[in-house]
């Protein structure tokens, strides 16, 4: 998943809350929200990128990543620590933790596709030390728990859009999360479909808020807001 700026980032995914009807949970239901959507998205990536070395955009923009750096950096969170990336698509993110100098990454997408591109993104970069997986974090392997950091970026948004019972599947998202994040784990999740007090009740078995984080705002019609919600979840 991708996009190109830090408020506008998602508008593909956001732009759907107008258009359709919308489920029990508000939200239309959407191909965005299904599997063979990001594989078609990033099989034209992984050409693109064959072809021409562009790497794509990043989902929320260059500033979502360094927001994220920026609160590892501040709590000082150890560099040898258990980093996830929930739908890590092209990979550019993982690619900015191990140039920071975080050692033990790893990046799952169930686009096959969408791993095959962030491969050949952390090759060009030279890069080893990044694990990769197949994954659809709705069904997990064993293989995978025991994190100190889970970190997504539009996943939870893409769920929530899916046709196919997204009630449940955001359901089932919050018990993965609960099996691969460790006790006292944090979770960091940035969102520009779910509001911070929606994100709050969404998470709410198993998780405590530990802060909020600072994201653009806007102003319309002598009302102002935040184009994006960043949050950081603590699990109890």
């Amino acid at each position: 998943m991708s996009s190109d700026a830090d408020g506008g980032s998602g508008a593909e995914v956001a732009a759907l809350s107008d258009k359709g009807s919308p489920g029990e949970d508000g939200f239309v239901p959407s191909a965005l929200g299904t599997r063979e959507h990001w594989d078609a998205v990033y099989e034209r990536e992984l050409q693109t990128f064959r072809e021409f070395g562009d790497t794509g955009e990043i989902w929320f923009g260059e500033e979502s990543m360094n927001r994220l750096i920026r609160w590892m950096q501040k709590h000082k969170i150890p560099l040898d620590a258990s980093v996830l990336d929930i739908g890590t698509g092209n990979g550019v993110f993982l690619v900015e933790l191990a140039k920071f100098g975080f050692s033990d990454i790893t990046g799952i997408d169930y686009s096959p596709s969408a791993i095959q591109l962030s491969g050949s993104v952390i090759e060009k970069e030279g890069l080893s030390n990044i694990k990769l997986k197949v994954e659809d974090f709705l069904n997990l392997s064993t293989q995978l728990s025991g994190f100190h950091i889970c970190i997504d970026k539009g996943t939870f948004d893409a769920i929530s859009l899916n046709p196919d019972n997204a009630i449940e599947k955001r359901k089932q998202y919050v018990k993965s999360l609960s099996r691969v994040l460790k006790v006292k784990g944090f979770f960091l999740i940035t969102s520009c479909n779910w509001t911070k007090e929606e994100l709050l009740t969404e998470f709410s078995e198993g998780f405590e808020l530990f802060e909020e984080l600072p994201t653009p705002k806007f102003s319309f019609g002598g009302r102002s807001g935040n184009s994006v919600a960043a949050l950081v979840f603590q699990k109890m």
